[in-house]
């Protein structure tokens, strides 16, 4: 990938050169109320400053939030684009809507990450590894421990500059197949991004860790078979190898989180000349098709993790090797390919990318 020109800044002491992930949060947030007389209104960027709120916050005791996960790249002329905020906005929309929370209209959305941007986009280093990732978030403020949706929301974005999730290098990480725990449920939120998803998984996710392995796959609450995700990531299967490989990911059931990178992949595939399908994989044929050398790579995909090659697999039931065990080529084409969409040096005929400035 060719590397970005230099910055359109001058206090380079901003630039953040080894930002991890979740902790390198830059100077800025955007707030916004909501009542039912006035709606969502009183939107101001402001420094980044921690929240006074009463100890009866609604939100924080009956979960009645919902977030956003999105990221803004450096394009190759020095700018800055923001990768389908439109579509992260509907996302959020659906995910208050499942809260009861009022929906924040996508133009005051996509506006309140321009602004965010356009002040804080001087901490962006020009490595193209970095970028800025975004989290919106939306939440009840009623002051009431009553058992009820709260009448007052507050909405919030703030941001950090994000280096590689699972490090610097395009590498594997192993998992850990769940057998005991779920993360969705028919009928429930696993659809859709809010807290009360989360904190539950973080027990799996330490059993992972446990078992030696970076993180945990879920299997579906009913019949314990069926693959559906990777900690916070959706999965992908590939069959076959060369022009002929097949990209597999696991069919939305409704207990599945709708990603978007997940979606942009599904149309890269097609671009690229691969066949993409949706279907649902068992956790046995997942481990058969391996030993037959039909499945021949596996990455997962998010906001966060781009697309991240998965290399091994540990379960109760017997651990196996997923091809050679190194990233494959259509893992590694299909990130490129993302990867340089994000960064303005491919064609974008879907208009995915929102310019800034």
């Amino acid at each position: 990938m060719a590397s970005a020109p230099a910055l359109r800044v001058t206090d380079a002491s901003r630039v953040v050169h080894n930002p991890g992930h979740g902790d390198a949060f830059t100077d800025h947030m955007v707030t916004m109320d909501w009542t039912p007389a006035e709606g969502w209104h009183g939107a101001d960027l402001r420094r980044l400053e921690d929240l006074s709120l009463h100890p009866g916050t609604l939100g924080l005791h009956y979960a009645q939030v919902a977030f956003e996960g999105l990221k803004a790249h450096r394009q190759h002329d020095g700018t800055m684009a923001v990768f389908r905020p439109r579509d992260h906005a509907r996302r959020f929309q659906r995910s208050a809507r499942r809260v009861v929370i009022p929906e924040v209209p996508e133009d005051l959305f996509v506006r309140a990450i321009e602004d965010l941007i356009v002040a804080d986009e001087a901490h962006l280093s020009d490595d193209p590894a970095h970028s800025i990732y975004l989290r919106p978030m939306v939440f009840g403020t009623d002051p009431s421990l009553m058992l009820r949706p709260s009448n007052t929301f507050r909405f919030l974005l703030m941001a950090f500059v994000a280096g590689g999730f699972f490090g610097k290098q395009v590498s594997g990480v192993s998992v850990w197949v769940s057998r005991e725990h779920s993360r969705a449920i028919p009928g429930g939120t696993g659809d859709v991004k809010i807290a009360a998803n989360y904190a539950p998984s973080f027990l799996a996710q330490r059993a992972a860790e446990q078992a030696g392995c970076q993180q945990v796959v879920w299997l579906d609450a009913v019949e314990r078979r069926w693959v559906e995700e990777m900690g916070g990531m959706n999965l992908f299967f590939v069959r076959g190898r060369g022009k002929d490989a097949e990209v597999v990911t696991p069919a939305l059931t409704g207990t599945l989180l709708p990603g978007v990178t997940r979606d942009s992949l599904l149309t890269l595939t097609e671009r690229l000349g691969y066949r993409p399908r949706e279907e649902r994989i068992s956790v046995d044929q997942w481990r058969d098709e391996c030993r037959q050398g039909l499945i021949t790579e596996v990455f997962a995909c998010g906001t966060a993790a781009v697309v991240t090659p998965v290399y091994q697999v540990r379960d109760v039931d017997g651990d196996w090797t997923i091809g050679d065990g190194g990233p494959g080529p259509v893992t590694l084409r299909l990130r490129e390919a993302l990867v340089d969409l994000h960064h303005g040096l491919a064609p974008d005929p879907d208009g995915w990318l929102h310019r800034i400035g």
